[in-house]
């Protein structure tokens, strides 16, 4: 079962990135245009579609490079939890990440690292809304390899779009809330229920 969904996770986490380097070529092909066109523009109408576009789009082959390989990472991880949990935590991070650069950012913003940022940030934060001791050994480790990625949510760096990162964090910690486990649930699901009651009372819908 293990195996045959850390194959799945494979297979969607390089699909995705399969589609991001696709849409980098298309661009290519169609010129400058196409960034401006499905880029995000703050603050402007016309460029609320960006929201949606923005992230499979980047500024040059380096932009894309830098965010590949922690978004293969970062999202084979979160697919080990299963597909629809990553599509909650992908479309968190995503939308979070559009909606803050389309409300605070400073111009024309385009790849896909605020995603990353959201599903860095759900590895991170999971583990202390679980309490899993697994989940929380995981984030000390990347957290020790990737952990200088959470300096590109400060404004230090000309260019670098730090709405998207701060916000697609934000939408990942969200994430991370609202799949979070019902511990209290879980307990008293284990424990049964008690021998003895009283009546019950029952209601229709």
């Amino acid at each position: 079962m293990l195996a045959k969904r850390a194959r799945t996770a494979l297979a969607v986490s390089l699909g995705l990135a399969a589609l991001v380097w696709l849409c980098y070529f298309l661009a290519l092909a169609v010129g400058p245009a196409a960034l401006r066109e499905f880029g995000i523009l703050p603050r402007r109408v016309d460029g609320l579609d960006g929201i949606l576009a923005a992230p499979l789009l980047h500024a040059g082959v380096n932009h894309l490079l830098g965010n590949t390989l922690p978004l293969v990472v970062f999202s084979f991880l979160t697919l080990l939890e299963g597909v629809r949990r990553f599509c909650v935590v992908l479309a968190s991070s995503w939308l979070a990440s559009g909606l803050g650069v389309w409300l605070f950012g400073g111009g024309l913003t385009v790849g896909i690292s605020g995603v990353v940022f959201g599903l860095f940030a759900y590895l991170m934060a999971r583990g202390i809304y679980n309490r899993d001791i697994v989940q929380l050994l995981l984030a000390g480790v990347l957290f020790l390899i990737y952990g200088s990625l959470l300096w590109g949510v400060l404004p230090v760096n000309i260019g670098v779009s730090w709405q998207a990162h701060l916000f697609g964090a934000a939408g990942g910690v969200l994430a991370a809330v609202l799949l979070r486990r019902n511990r209290q649930g879980r307990r008293t699901s284990k424990s049964g229920p008690s021998r003895w009651e009283g009546p019950q009372q029952f209601r229709g819908n």
